[in-house]
């Protein structure tokens, strides 16, 4: 199957060169045991926590589909049918969202190689824009980085990201990694959930109802 984007540039799953050549598979269904991280990628950590939260109902948080128009379909049997070539829609968002204690949660989910900063490049500009007009209706707004060289994980406020992301025009390329330590939140990986990101959210909750 080819997927395309609307200017007509085949769509290529990007390849993590980070990760083991270690496939785990992904939970089938909400009842499965999670034993562990090794060899996933940052969306699947994160899948597997949302599924977990939702189990406990703590947070209902999915991933958002992407849209995309189909173009090009075979029938080998009457009762089949083959998608061989389809394009992207429209631009997306961001990855997740959900609800969390009466809140709206939008984040994005990212990781980079880069030991020092994470580069602004990572993100696109529908993104950035989404992340303010959700800030502007009191959305709890971030980024879940990770740093795969140095096997880090942040939950990043979407604030420092708009800051920065406005600094582009002074030659501004990436985000220092001391700025997020000092303005993130670390994260660890555990066993249930795989990334506990909730408890971070809890801070930002906080800090952004001490600011207000």
């Amino acid at each position: 199957m080819v997927i395309k984007y609307p200017n007509g540039e085949p769509y290529r799953l990007p390849v993590d060169h980070t990760q083991s050549n270690i496939k785990r598979p992904l939970l089938s269904s909400e009842n499965d045991v999670v034993f562990g991280s090794r060899g996933m990628t940052l969306e699947q950590t994160i899948n597997e926590t949302n599924i977990y939260y939702r189990q406990q109902q703590r947070a209902v948080v999915y991933k958002k589909p992407t849209p995309i128009q189909i173009v090009k379909v075979d029938y080998p049997q009457r009762s089949k049918a083959v998608i061989r070539e389809a394009y992207f829609r429209q631009a997306s968002t961001t990855d997740y969202n959900g609800v969390y204690q009466g809140r709206y949660l939008d984040f994005e989910a990212k990781e980079t190689t880069h030991k020092k900063s994470f580069p602004l490049a990572n993100f696109h500009e529908h993104q950035v824009k989404h992340f303010q007009n959700c800030l502007n209706q009191q959305g709890i707004c971030f980024t879940i980085m990770r740093f795969a060289s140095l096997e880090r994980y942040f939950l990043v406020p979407a604030t420092l990201l708009l800051k920065y992301w406005q600094q582009q025009t002074t030659g501004r390329k990436s985000i220092p990694l001391t700025e997020i330590i000092a303005t993130g939140y670390e994260l660890q990986i555990g066993y249930q959930p795989l990334l506990d990101y909730l408890g971070a959210v809890d801070q930002l909750i906080q800090k952004t109802q001490q600011k207000n």
